[in-house]
Protein backbone atom coordinates (compact mmCIF):
# COMPACT_ATOMS: atom_id res chain seq x y z
CA UNK A 1 0.00 0.00 0.00
CA UNK A 2 1.57 3.28 -0.87
CA UNK A 3 0.73 6.57 0.22
CA UNK A 4 -1.78 7.29 -2.21
CA UNK A 5 -4.09 4.59 -0.96
CA UNK A 6 -3.93 5.71 2.98
CA UNK A 7 -7.17 7.70 3.99
CA UNK A 8 -6.90 10.79 3.29
CA UNK A 9 -6.55 12.24 7.01
CA UNK A 10 -3.90 9.76 7.71
CA UNK A 11 -5.62 6.89 9.64
CA UNK A 12 -2.90 4.65 8.53
CA UNK A 13 -3.12 2.68 12.44
CA UNK A 14 -6.81 2.12 11.71
CA UNK A 15 -6.10 0.83 8.39
CA UNK A 16 -3.25 -1.36 9.98
CA UNK A 17 -5.79 -2.53 12.67
CA UNK A 18 -8.41 -3.50 10.10
CA UNK A 19 -5.97 -5.55 8.63
CA UNK A 20 -4.90 -7.40 11.47
CA UNK A 21 -8.32 -8.02 12.59
CA UNK A 22 -8.65 -9.79 9.40
CA UNK A 23 -5.59 -11.94 9.63
CA UNK A 24 -5.32 -12.40 13.39
CA UNK A 25 -7.35 -14.84 16.07
CA UNK A 26 -9.76 -12.74 17.61
CA UNK A 27 -8.64 -13.83 20.89
CA UNK A 28 -5.08 -12.68 20.17
CA UNK A 29 -6.78 -9.59 18.44
CA UNK A 30 -8.40 -8.13 21.61
CA UNK A 31 -4.99 -9.04 23.57
CA UNK A 32 -3.31 -6.64 21.12
CA UNK A 33 -5.94 -3.96 21.62
CA UNK A 34 -5.73 -4.43 25.12
CA UNK A 35 -1.84 -3.15 24.83
CA UNK A 36 -2.20 -0.78 22.13
CA UNK A 37 -5.25 1.47 23.26
CA UNK A 38 -3.39 2.48 26.11
CA UNK A 39 -0.48 3.76 24.00
CA UNK A 40 -2.46 4.70 20.85
CA UNK A 41 -4.43 6.88 23.47
CA UNK A 42 -1.56 8.68 25.05
CA UNK A 43 0.16 9.01 21.88
CA UNK A 44 -3.01 10.89 20.67
CA UNK A 45 -3.11 13.04 23.84
CA UNK A 46 0.56 14.01 24.26
CA UNK A 47 2.24 13.02 21.19
CA UNK A 48 4.84 10.92 21.61
CA UNK A 49 6.52 10.48 25.07
CA UNK A 50 9.40 8.84 24.39
CA UNK A 51 11.99 7.54 21.53
CA UNK A 52 11.73 4.08 23.63
CA UNK A 53 7.95 2.82 24.34
CA UNK A 54 8.45 -0.49 25.83
CA UNK A 55 5.90 -2.86 25.98
CA UNK A 56 6.43 -4.30 29.58
CA UNK A 57 2.90 -3.17 31.32
CA UNK A 58 0.39 -5.52 33.16
CA UNK A 59 -1.09 -6.17 30.18
CA UNK A 60 1.87 -7.10 27.85
CA UNK A 61 3.06 -9.41 30.55
CA UNK A 62 2.81 -13.41 28.84
CA UNK A 63 1.53 -12.15 25.70
CA UNK A 64 3.47 -14.32 22.88
CA UNK A 65 6.04 -12.56 20.93
CA UNK A 66 4.33 -12.64 17.71
CA UNK A 67 1.38 -10.13 19.73
CA UNK A 68 4.18 -8.00 20.66
CA UNK A 69 5.71 -8.14 17.45
CA UNK A 70 2.59 -6.59 15.80
CA UNK A 71 2.31 -4.04 19.07
CA UNK A 72 5.17 -2.58 18.19
CA UNK A 73 4.67 -2.34 14.58
CA UNK A 74 0.94 -0.67 15.41
CA UNK A 75 2.55 1.60 17.77
CA UNK A 76 4.99 2.57 15.07
CA UNK A 77 2.60 3.18 12.69
CA UNK A 78 0.63 5.54 15.00
CA UNK A 79 4.27 7.28 15.46
CA UNK A 80 5.18 7.42 11.81
CA UNK A 81 1.72 7.40 10.36
CA UNK A 82 3.53 5.18 7.36
CA UNK A 83 2.54 1.51 6.64
CA UNK A 84 5.91 -0.21 5.53
CA UNK A 85 7.07 -0.75 9.09
CA UNK A 86 9.37 -3.78 9.55
CA UNK A 87 10.46 -5.68 12.77
CA UNK A 88 13.79 -6.80 12.77
CA UNK A 89 15.94 -8.52 15.34
CA UNK A 90 19.41 -7.43 15.79
CA UNK A 91 21.55 -9.57 17.43
CA UNK A 92 23.80 -7.22 19.96
CA UNK A 93 26.59 -8.88 22.05
CA UNK A 94 26.35 -6.91 25.36
CA UNK A 95 22.41 -7.62 25.06
CA UNK A 96 21.61 -10.76 23.35
CA UNK A 97 18.95 -10.08 20.25
CA UNK A 98 16.89 -6.69 19.98
CA UNK A 99 13.80 -6.12 18.18
CA UNK A 100 13.79 -3.11 16.41
CA UNK A 101 11.20 -1.46 14.40
CA UNK A 102 12.28 0.85 11.35
CA UNK A 103 11.36 1.72 7.97
CA UNK A 104 11.21 -0.86 5.24
CA UNK A 105 14.48 1.05 3.55
CA UNK A 106 16.42 0.94 6.55
CA UNK A 107 15.61 -2.47 7.39
CA UNK A 108 17.25 -3.67 3.92
CA UNK A 109 20.09 -1.94 4.36
CA UNK A 110 22.95 -3.69 6.38
CA UNK A 111 25.04 -0.46 6.64
CA UNK A 112 22.13 1.30 8.46
CA UNK A 113 21.28 -2.13 10.64
CA UNK A 114 24.75 -1.83 11.64
CA UNK A 115 24.52 1.72 12.16
CA UNK A 116 21.53 1.35 14.77
CA UNK A 117 22.98 -1.72 16.27
CA UNK A 118 26.26 0.73 17.41
CA UNK A 119 23.56 2.79 18.67
CA UNK A 120 22.49 0.01 21.00
CA UNK A 121 25.68 -0.99 21.88
CA UNK A 122 26.93 2.90 22.62
CA UNK A 123 23.59 3.10 24.87
CA UNK A 124 23.84 -0.12 26.72
CA UNK A 125 27.10 0.97 27.44
CA UNK A 126 26.53 4.84 28.81
CA UNK A 127 23.51 3.39 30.96
CA UNK A 128 26.02 0.47 32.57
CA UNK A 129 28.30 3.34 33.27
CA UNK A 130 25.49 5.59 34.94
CA UNK A 131 24.65 2.70 36.68
CA UNK A 132 27.93 1.91 38.10
CA UNK A 133 28.40 5.34 39.04
CA UNK A 134 24.97 5.62 40.81
CA UNK A 135 26.03 2.11 42.59
CA UNK A 136 29.44 3.71 43.81
CA UNK A 137 27.61 6.93 44.84
CA UNK A 138 24.81 4.99 46.78
CA UNK A 139 21.63 6.06 44.88
CA UNK A 140 19.57 3.85 43.24
CA UNK A 141 20.55 1.58 40.19
CA UNK A 142 17.82 -0.09 38.79
CA UNK A 143 16.86 2.34 35.58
Amino acid sequence: MNEDELPPDGRAVEVYLALLRVRMPEEDYERLLDVVTPVLRTIEEQGMPSADLPLESARAQGLPQEIRDEAALVIATAVTGRLDNELVVLDIEETGPVRVVTDAASAADPARLTEIADYIRDRHRETEELRGIAEASGMPADF
